[in-house]
């Protein structure tokens, strides 16, 4: 077996695009159960499902999220 060389997590959030949970996890303040009750009641973004165990969330909502997570809200 060949072993893969592993690419470095970047530093900072891309603006655009999509990620998971385990991609962003680093620049949030919260668990991974408290966001996933926050998505549930509208003040975090949304989870967007790919598959069965597939989840992505989009960057731009994610810094929209970051910027101000005490007043964020879905926009409906």
């Amino acid at each position: 077996m060949t072993n893969k060389p592993q690419l470095p997590a970047p530093a900072t959030l891309p603006a655009t695009g999509k990620s998971r949970f385990s991609q962003f996890k680093k620049f949030i303040p919260v668990s991974r159960e408290k966001f996933r009750q926050l998505s549930k009641e509208g003040r975090a973004p949304q989870p967007e499902r790919m598959g069965i165990r597939c989840t992505f969330y989009d960057n731009a909502e994610l810094h929209r999220w970051l910027a101000d997570p005490i007043n964020y809200r879905i926009e409906q």
